[in-house]
């Protein structure tokens, strides 16, 4: 949805990350970006060609040499007149062309302002802008990808023709409520419309399905190793990770804190956690550490036990197990078959059989949370969704089921339908609230 406006001020903002680079980029949008340039440059740069110029301070001093391009409105990202300046990328270099901008009557950038002026000038819609802090904060290459997808239109898309398919159903119901009389047509009608609504939660478990994919790449799987002292945690983690983040030695109870560390498997992020060995003690430096493990796996989306596979599981595991939260997803990891000479494999409940000083069997343990966390590679046609979404596809799909369930109830079904396009258009921006917007757009970086 198109939300035109004409923005009184003018905004300006550094917009690559701070710190020192080679190329620095300051960014200036708003109807006074020409009057910008002009105090810059002593001149308005030819639109949409990059113009070498000296960027020069109020007395005409160089603050540095660089490449101004202008791109008049509404040819630009945001829709207004933008000025953008990239020079050498000093933050001091930076702060000093920055300062140049706000004397000529620019004001700071708020958090993802440019991109919000963007979606209120209809040049993305609330799905694609969201897709651009997406893109920036991609953990994975795969999910890089898929946000770009999402910021090319992809999920939109999909979104938009199942709007039109709800817009068609709404216009059928609503033109069979003005004409009761007719009762052939009536009936007519209304088969097309169970038909139709049928195939459209058909798309939506499609595109719902999807999302589910493009939010697990998004947010990733937190996942909690627990087990006994000195059965691997640590040592799993460094395998999982390929790289000693974790100190491994043969005294149980080293591991007393939560270590945290990210893994790409296929382009999906996992977030492991690797825990004090659970077990009773008097130590109060140890007490803490589980306490914490208890509290991560809390946090947890899969608890990953770690056994001896020489023990198994024995009274002990049995009573971790019965403590884990309701729901937790659950994967036993029988660890160190080395010394048994145990081969690596998968057993029919799903627990797999691993020796992570070795590395036997770590695919097979990537394989199994790949599969336990619900991903099913999408190819080429993935995108990445929010959680917010996710809620808005269940809502639609709520409001079609019900729509479905009354048939010949034409002034409830209208209202069922009226409620899914609303839930719908949620998701791209052509019913949200203000205060929405103003929470997504927050949490983008300046600059953006």
């Amino acid at each position: 949805m198109t939300h035109p406006t004409t923005s009184p001020d003018t905004i300006a903002a550094i917009a690559t990350a701070p710190g020192r680079g080679g190329v620095g980029v300051v960014r200036v949008s708003g109807p006074g970006a020409a009057g910008v340039a002009q105090g810059l440059l002593g001149r308005l740069p030819k639109p949409r060609y990059a113009t070498l110029a000296e960027l020069k301070d109020a007395q005409g001093r160089p603050i540095d040499q660089g490449l101004a391009l202008y791109f008049p409105a509404p040819h630009s990202y945001t829709g207004e007149s933008v000025l953008e300046l990239h020079g050498h990328g000093g933050p001091a270099v930076l702060q000093a062309l920055l300062d140049r901008c706000l004397e000529l009557g620019a004001r700071p950038a708020e958090p993802g302002e440019f991109t919000r002026r963007a979606y209120l000038n209809g040049k993305l819609d609330l799905a694609q802008a969201e897709a651009v802090a997406d893109l920036i904060d991609a953990a994975s290459a795969e999910a890089a990808r898929a946000a770009a997808r999402s910021l090319m239109g992809a999920f939109s898309q999909h979104v938009h023709a199942l709007q039109a398919s709800l817009t068609e159903l709404r216009m059928r119901v609503e033109a069979t409520i003005d004409f009761p009389e007719e009762e052939d047509v009536v009936a007519v009608e209304t088969a097309r419309v169970q038909a139709g609504l049928e195939q459209t939660l058909a798309d939506l478990e499609r595109v719902l399905a999807s999302a589910e994919q493009g939010a697990l790449l998004r947010e990733g799987v937190h996942v909690a190793l627990i087990g006994q002292p000195n059965v691997g945690k640590s040592s799993l983690l460094n395998a999982l990770a390929g790289e000693e983040v974790a100190i491994v030695t043969e005294i149980a109870g080293t591991t007393r804190d939560a270590i945290r560390q990210a893994v790409d498997i296929t382009g999906v992020p996992f977030w492991l956690v690797d825990t004090a060995g659970l077990r009773e003690t008097d130590d109060p430096v140890e007490k803490l550490g589980i306490a914490r493990t208890w509290a991560a796996v809390e946090k947890a989306g899969i608890a990953l036990l770690l056994v001896d596979a020489a023990h198994g599981i024995g009274p002990a595991e049995l009573a971790i197990i019965a403590r884990l939260p309701p729901g937790i997803a659950r994967l036993t990891v029988h660890n160190k078959i080395d010394l048994g000479r145990e081969a690596p494999r998968v057993e029919d409940d799903g627990a797999v059989w691993v020796s992570a000083k070795t590395g036997a069997g770590m695919d097979l343990l990537r394989q199994a949370l790949l599969r336990l966390a619900g991903w099913q590679p999408a190819g080429e046609g993935a995108y990445l969704a929010r959680r917010r979404h996710l809620r808005a596809l269940a809502d639609t799909r709520r409001h079609l089921r019900a729509a479905l369930e009354l048939a010949g109830q034409l002034e409830l079904q209208a209202e069922e339908l009226r409620l899914a396009q609303e839930a719908l258009g949620a998701i791209t921006g052509e019913h949200t609230p203000d205060d929405l917007l103003g929470e997504i757009f927050s949490r983008f970086c300046v600059g953006k």
